[in-house]
């Protein structure tokens, strides 16, 4: 039973490569990618073996430390990224339960990330290949490393099967994900900062990890080398005992999951309540409003957006104030301006099947158009003008204002017509709802790149007419320029809006059934 789930697990992973060439493309990218950060950590471990002991020592706890912490977070945050073998499935199966756990054992390393882990965890021998004994316990001390981690990620995943099924967390969790995803440099080099002024805490640190679960097991080739065999015969125990003491609860919370597997709960609304409906106006357009807002309030696809509109501007302030000009922060407002403006750009992709509602509806497309970029304009529009005032603010700048806030006005609004012609005539296929943002589907990537790209460089031409004037302004100093930009981006940027609005209804009404086509391919 075993190895009939283990084939099964590499069967779906070929039939995943088979669906799609690019799928394939880009798990041999990412392959690479990881292959080129495995070859650096061993190199850096090898290098530390000239180190003193007790410094590889504590290096190697800390990192082993941080893996499992990883393990154990990752699936409360990414559901949906990979479900071969979800052990939601096999519910109506009597399959034992000493061979299903060791199947899902086994299985959770046949993937990128376990196999790396593996490779990381059998490489940190080279830290010790001047201690014989150390490096010939590394090996076996890494098998068992991995393992736990593995028990470590099914018991979160099992323990969480109830989380899992509230549609609430799932978005909570997938939203949240992303925050320290975009403040990874920030949060890097402060971790790097302090290590730095607290150096003599971190072996400390890694002497109270390594009596733990979390070091235990890494502990134990440094206490060789060392030459504390007491302790490294302490710390393997605590390591054998905590992986018996994980299986033992991932046993009882996967036995309990197959009895009681997950279910969406259905809330009971009061009548009458229309939400967003009873507050727009009553048109096609402010129904398509209303629809289009909802979905950014409640949908994490587009949660995620909205997540990441107050984290630029720390990254970008990080950035810069490393170098202590804060000229830079001017780009602000246009970068979130297009950000903003062409999110909408797949808006018919994440309708998916629910865009067969607006055609049996008949709504026209201006309005579908109209409908979707007032929903995105109602809140882009003021993040925008704020992030074109504030770093005039903090310069002390007031004389840049019109020409920065208008590149940032026309860039939203071109952006917003530019984008309502690209969603009516491009799809691509995006998570379905319901699913992880994260999530990219089959087939996904390289049409999605080349449609943005496109559409990235087709914006830059359309705001040209204000850029030229901004910079003339910047180049003079003459006050008359930078009006001129704020004129021309607010009157061209709301023609090309028109513009686009009209032209992508069109695309709209001439390609309905084929858009409903392209998306529900996607299921």
């Amino acid at each position: 039973m075993v190895a009939h789930l283990v084939r099964l697990k590499l069967t779906l992973l070929r039939n995943g490569f088979r669906r799609s060439p690019w799928q394939l493309v880009g798990v041999i990218l990412g392959g690479l990618y990881a292959l080129g950060l495995l070859a650096m950590l061993i190199t850096g471990l090898f290098f530390l073996s000239y180190t003193d002991p007790a410094t590889a020592r504590t290096a190697v706890i800390l990192g082993g430390a941080a893996a499992f912490v990883g393990w154990a977070l990752i699936p409360l945050v990414a559901f949906g990224v990979d479900m071969t073998l979800d052990p939601a499935r096999f519910v109506t199966f009597a399959v034992p339960m000493p061979q299903l756990l060791a199947g899902l054992a086994v299985g959770g390393v046949l993937g990128i990330p376990g196999i790396i882990t593996l490779l990381a965890a059998l490489g940190q021998a080279a830290a010790w290949w001047q201690h014989p004994a150390a490096m010939i316990a590394a090996v076996p001390c890494a098998v068992l490393a991995v393992l736990t981690a593995v028990v470590l990620s099914r018991l979160t995943t099992s323990a969480t099967t109830a989380l899992a099924s509230s549609r609430r967390f799932k978005d909570a969790s997938g939203v949240i994900a992303i925050v320290p995803l975009v403040l990874l440099g920030p949060i890097s080099f402060g971790i790097m900062e302090g290590l730095r002024s607290s150096q003599d805490f971190l072996p400390v640190l890694a002497d109270t990890l390594s009596w733990t679960p979390l070091g235990s097991i890494w502990a134990v080739p440094g206490d060789l080398a060392t030459g504390s065999w007491g302790a490294a015969a302490a710390k393997l125990a605590i390591s054998l005992l905590a992986l018996a003491v994980l299986a033992w609860l991932w046993k009882l919370s996967l036995a309990r999951a197959l009895v009681t597997p997950a279910h969406n709960a259905v809330a009971s609304r009061k009548a009458g309540n229309l939400g967003l409906f009873a507050r727009v106006p009553a048109t096609p357009a402010g129904a398509v409003a209303a629809r289009a807002l909802t979905y950014w309030l409640k949908d994490p696809r587009y949660g995620a957006s909205l997540i990441v509109v107050p984290l630029i501007p720390v990254v970008m302030f990080f950035g810069v104030s490393q170098a202590g000009d804060l000229t830079p922060m001017l780009w602000l407002g246009p970068i979130l301006a297009f950000l903003l403006a062409f999110s909408i750009s797949a808006d018919i992709s994440y309708d998916n099947t629910a865009f067969a509602l607006h055609l049996a509806a008949g709504v026209s497309g201006l309005a579908d158009r109209t409908g979707r970029a007032a929903a995105c304009a109602l809140f882009a529009l003021p993040a925008t003008v704020l992030a074109a005032v504030i770093p005039v603010a903090l310069m002390g700048r007031w004389e840049l204002l019109p020409a920065v806030l208008g590149l940032s006005l026309g860039t939203l609004l071109s952006g917003l017509g530019l984008s309502s012609v690209v969603s009516a005539r491009y799809t691509y296929n995006v998570p379905l709802p319901g699913e992880s943002p994260f999530k990219t589907p089959p087939g996904s990537g390289v049409r999605m790149m080349v449609v943005q790209c496109l559409g990235m460089v087709a914006l830059v031409l359309l705001v040209l007419p204000e850029g030229l004037l901004a910079l003339a302004f910047v180049l003079t100093g003459q006050p008359l320029w930078g009006w001129l930009a704020l004129a021309v981006g607010v009157v061209l940027g709301s023609v090309l809006l028109a513009a686009g609005l009209r032209i992508g209804g069109r695309w709209y009404d001439r390609r309905g059934p084929e858009l409903l086509q392209a998306v529900s391919v996607n299921k």
